[in-house]
């Protein structure tokens, strides 16, 4: 999430995966995806950065957790994996 400010006042956050365009006129309106607009404070190229850095922590969150030591190691309450890496989840239980 980012946070802006809207232009009357209140900060708020918001997913900037929802984010259609952004426009300058000269007030920055952020049009979403399903047609809704905020007009915020910060100007288009605030914006744009704030974007940019919340996509690249991501990805870095993403990476460090790709090589931590017990990222994708089986945990007792987690299904066994096939040969192939596939979780297995029996349908039936096994009867003793």
């Amino acid at each position: 999430m980012i946070v802006v400010t809207r232009l009357n006042g209140p900060a708020f956050a918001l997913n900037p995966d929802l984010i259609e365009r952004a426009e300058s006129t000269p007030d920055t309106v952020i049009t979403l995806v399903d047609g809704s607009k905020f007009i915020i404070v910060e100007p288009l190229s605030e914006l744009v950065e704030l974007v940019r850095r919340y996509r690249a922590s991501v990805i870095a969150r993403a990476q460090s957790m790709a090589t931590h030591p017990s990222f994708g190691a089986e945990r007792p309450d987690s299904p066994a994996a096939d040969a192939s890496g596939a979780n297995v989840v029996p349908l039936r239980r096994k009867d003793p």
